[in-house]
């Protein structure tokens, strides 16, 4: 581990796991990074207009964790690039090695 990468910040929250996650819409393609400072470096190939790049996070994100997208919400960031998502059903470290690995 890098001193620009860390673990992934995760924390426990109404029957779930709740993380930060930072934007960048219109990528080339949809990709998870590293950690980075503890916060999910995630890009869209969306752009953000009208709630698509936000569908697409929620899509990618469930994805990876192996959930339906119906147990990922946004918690928070509807608008910005720094967002926080919250997943159903599983522990902070399911998530994290998940999204890390």
């Amino acid at each position: 581990m890098t001193s620009e990468t860390a673990a992934l910040s995760v924390q426990t929250q109404d029957g779930g796991t709740a993380f930060a996650v930072r934007v960048t819409p219109r990528a080339g393609r949809d990709r998870i990074d590293p950690p980075r400072e503890g916060v999910l470096p995630v890009r869209l190939a969306a752009p953000p207009v009208e709630g698509e790049a936000n569908a697409a996070l929620l899509r990618l994100v469930a994805k990876a964790l192996g959930v339906p997208p119906s147990r990922v919400r946004l918690l928070s960031g509807s608008r910005g690039r720094n967002k926080r998502l919250w997943v159903e059903g599983l522990d902070p470290d399911q998530v994290r090695d998940r999204l890390s690995g």
